[in-house]
């Protein structure tokens, strides 16, 4: 009976449910207009929270960034931010994430960095 035609359709549905259901969107940043050596702007494409940098030689890493609008992260300094960055931020309900040196050194507005974090 487990090969009846309304089981084996009930299994396809339910496979196809998991299957979405297990597909998360590549985290990309973009480096938003207004980036600067002391302001870096990034753009998220995914809905992720408490965004903070380090860069290479630094040990600690960075306040939050401040949010806003949605998915658009900016960190104002007083010292020129030099790359490669690291960059870590939540995601609701799978804690943090880190990406490191995601950003590059020379890094400029309008740049896009692909990571291989699934959110």
């Amino acid at each position: 009976m487990a090969s009846s035609p309304s089981f084996l359709l009930a299994m396809a549905a339910l496979a196809a449910l998991l299957a979405v259901g297990s597909c998360g969107t590549l985290l990309t940043w973009t480096v938003g207009k207004g980036s600067s050596s002391t302001r870096l702007v990034l753009v998220a494409n995914a809905a992720i929270s408490e965004v903070s940098v380090k860069d290479k030689s630094a040990t600690e890493w960075s306040d939050d960034l401040k949010e806003s609008p949605a998915k658009t992260f900016t960190l104002d300094s007083k010292v020129p931010i030099k790359g490669p960055i690291s960059v870590r931020f939540a995601v609701k309900g799978r804690g943090y994430r880190t990406t490191d040196d995601v950003i590059p050194a020379g890094f400029k507005p309008g740049s896009v960095y692909k990571t291989k974090e699934q959110v």
